[in-house]
Formats: structure tokens, C-alpha cells, sequence
């Protein structure tokens, strides 16, 4: 049976984002990225958190996901796959208001240890 908690979280995200894993090098001395698409609420928001290698920042955008893939050093975009060409698929540094994700949160459901919600800022 699926958590209530969970249902609310997915029916809250119903915005398009692409998210690219982070980079590996390709050699060359850039870097190979793979996109997906994935489900948020990207709420434009400014606040200071501490980055994963505990620096304070001020994030610029508070996105809650359901998604547990995602990865600090990662890229986020707000918008669809079909709105991107095959080239910037491979490069989010290529698009337009693509961000790098600075810090990972993530809360278990009650009684779960596999069901997550996350909230990730860039």
C-alpha cells in the first residue's frame, strides 16, 4: 500500500524538469552527462543552506522530488526533454537556466525505509 505522504508528494509534482547525472569525463577534458525526465514542484525561493561540502550558500530554488536517483553535482532544468536538442541532452552547462544541484535533504516516510520525499536546492 502506497504512503499517503507519497500520493500528496506526487500529486504536488506535477511540473516537467530534466535532471543530468554528474558528469563523468569524457577524455577530453570535458565531461559525458545522461538526462531524464522527472516530476517536481520548483518553487523560486532564496535561502541560506549549508552545501554539501559545508559551505553557506543562498539557493535560489527549493524543488521537491520523489525521485531518488539524484545526486549532488548534478544538473536540474525546469522544463521538458522535447524542448531540448540532442546536444544539449549530453551538456546541461549548454542550457539556459539549467542549475547545479548544491545540496540533497532527504526525509524517510514514516514507518518506511525505502520511500523517500527529497528536496533538493540549487
Amino acid at each position: 500500500m502506497s504512503d499517503p505522504i507519497i500520493k500528496f508528494v506526487k500529486y504536488v509534482c506535477v511540473q516537467d524538469a530534466v535532471y543530468w547525472t554528474p558528469g563523468t569525463p569524457d577524455g577530453y577534458g570535458g565531461y559525458s552527462y545522461t538526462s531524464k525526465a522527472i516530476k517536481c514542484r520548483w518553487d523560486d525561493v532564496s535561502k541560506k543552506v549549508l552545501a554539501q561540502n559545508g559551505d553557506e550558500i543562498v539557493s535560489d530554488a527549493q524543488i521537491l522530488v520523489t525521485d531518488t536517483d539524484l545526486k549532488v553535482g548534478g544538473y536540474i532544468w525546469l522544463g521538458s526533454l522535447s524542448n531540448l536538442t540532442s546536444s544539449q541532452l549530453t551538456n546541461p552547462k549548454s542550457v539556459a537556466g539549467a542549475r547545479e544541484i548544491k545540496r540533497i535533504e532527504r526525509s524517510p516516510l514514516f514507518r518506511s525505509k525505502d520511500e523517500f520525499v527529497m528536496v533538493v536546492y540549487v
